[in-house]
């Protein structure tokens, strides 16, 4: 399955088969990446470029086709496809050793389902030959691998992360759902230190390495973004604004774009407001193998749906990351991964198939949009309430989130307040409360149910939270 569905979206990019709606969605490699190309080959950044707004190392990306057509078989455009269809290869590979090379139980890493690699397999070609015209599933690679080898690899972990930081930016988001304590310590260090060695080497070597910062400020809101629908639901009451190419996007410009824009950006900071929130007010013994990447895929959904900008590519991270949650039996984002693949689907209808009818706010176009945009939204707010109900204490009376088990299956916890187990399951003696003999002079109870026993809530109170 996987090798037909790759055939397909190869034969689109080469140009053998036709891209419905008749755009040319290769034009972003043949044109724009090979224009940084040679720049980047001459030793300098393509900071005056306003289409360049990407992290030092994306260069690596970009000057990565040079290694194919150095041979004089290939053109860069060809040699990049080869390369994605390579990126997508790894990712594949990745799920499928983590299911079946690992075995059934990993009990560090967790129990893990085929369901990723099949998400994987099918969300791809659902999002068309788009997919292949970005160089977004290299940093997919780098984010799937980051989050695989956390549970056993943490340093590892660390360093993709940071690269994958230095190439797109949002993999920075992975670390968000670093288990507290030791574990957190390195892999962050870890990316630290990859990231600043990394800007440093390019900051030496080649002017511009650090312009990418300051490109973004003047970004506006992109057609196909969430808060995109207010400004296509304004054209059909005659609103008079356009839309434009600016920053290698189209966006909206006129009246009241800025506010909308600004109120994206708001609704940014209170997503990142909300994730600090949560990772104060989680439980460390309430972490399993699989928060790690639950959290990127709330963490990712979160930020795609409030930016001012949601490029079609931005869905190969989401179903890189759904499908690693749907890999761990352990996460809790089943929901949400599966509405990122429906979105996917939907993500090839508005673009490349009606996006006539996206610039043109018109008919089907703006429906697909909309149904897309819906699914997103709804697999932000599901993902961001089961990761808080996976690892956040309920208040008194309510249900607290079971707790995560060490390897070998012992519950965190356990010998802190918690009755310990002999093999047949009884507890052993020193658990047991011994009945206290009477003291001298004090009258004995009149009946043996005035002997009171612990109650439940002494034994929560004894364990701590």
């Amino acid at each position: 399955m996987w090798a037909v569905t790759r055939a397909v979206l190869l034969l689109y990019v080469f140009k053998v088969l036709t891209v419905p709606g008749g755009m040319d969605i290769t034009s972003d490699v043949s044109v724009i990446y090979h224009g940084w190309f040679d720049r980047l080959s001459a030793g300098t950044f393509p900071s005056g470029d306003v289409t360049w707004q990407y992290p030092p190392a994306a260069a690596l990306v970009i000057l990565s086709p040079g290694l194919l057509t150095g041979l004089g078989l290939l053109s860069y455009a060809s040699a990049f496809f080869v390369l994605a269809c390579v990126a997508d290869a790894v990712v594949f590979g990745l799920l499928l050793y983590a299911v079946r090379q690992r075995g059934a139980r990993d009990p560090e890493a967790g129990s893990r389902s085929p369901a990723g690699v099949w998400a994987w397999v099918v969300g791809v070609p659902l999002l068309g030959p788009t997919a292949y015209a970005r160089y977004d599933l290299m940093v997919t690679a780098l984010a799937v691998a980051a989050l695989l080898a956390a549970a056993r690899h943490p340093r590892t972990a660390g360093v993709l992360a940071g690269v994958g930081a230095l190439v797109k930016v949002w993999p920075v988001l992975l670390l968000l759902g670093t288990p507290r304590g030791r574990a957190t310590r390195v892999v962050w260090l870890s990316a630290l230190v990859t990231a600043v060695a990394v800007t440093a080497g390019f900051a030496a070597a080649m002017p511009g390495a650090l312009d990418f910062l300051s490109a973004q400020g003047g970004r506006g809101t992109e057609v196909e973004s969430v808060s995109s629908l207010v400004l296509h639901a304004a054209r059909q009451f005659g609103w008079e604004g356009q839309v434009l190419l600016r920053y290698g996007s189209m966006e909206f410009v006129g009246p009241g774009v800025r506010t909308v824009s600004h109120v994206a950006v708001v609704l940014t900071g209170a997503g990142f407001g909300w994730l600090v929130l949560w990772r104060w007010r989680a439980r460390a013994a309430a972490w399993t193998p699989a928060t790690p990447a639950d959290t990127a895929l709330a963490a990712v959904l979160v930020f795609v749906v409030t930016s001012r900008v949601l490029s079609p590519q931005y869905l190969v991270w989401l179903v890189g990351l759904a499908a690693v949650c749907l890999t761990l039996r352990a996460g809790r984002q089943t929901l949400a991964a599966w509405l990122v693949v429906a979105a996917a689907g939907l993500t090839q209808l508005e673009f490349p198939v009606w996006f006539a009818d996206v610039v043109a706010s018109e008919g089907k176009g703006v429906l697909v949009l909309a149904l897309r945009n819906v699914l997103l939204v709804a697999a932000a707010v599901t993902a961001c309430v089961q990761l808080w109900r996976s690892t956040v204490p309920r208040a008194a009376g309510g249900t607290r989130p079971s707790p995560s088990l060490r390897p070998g299956g012992t519950p965190r916890g356990a010998g802190n307040g918690s009755p310990s187990l002999r093999p047949g399951g009884a507890p052993t003696s020193h658990d047991v409360p011994a009945a206290r003999e009477p003291q001298q002079g004090a009258s004995p109870p009149r009946n043996p149910a005035e002997v009171t026993a612990p109650t439940a809530g002494s034994h929560r109170h004894a364990s701590g939270r």
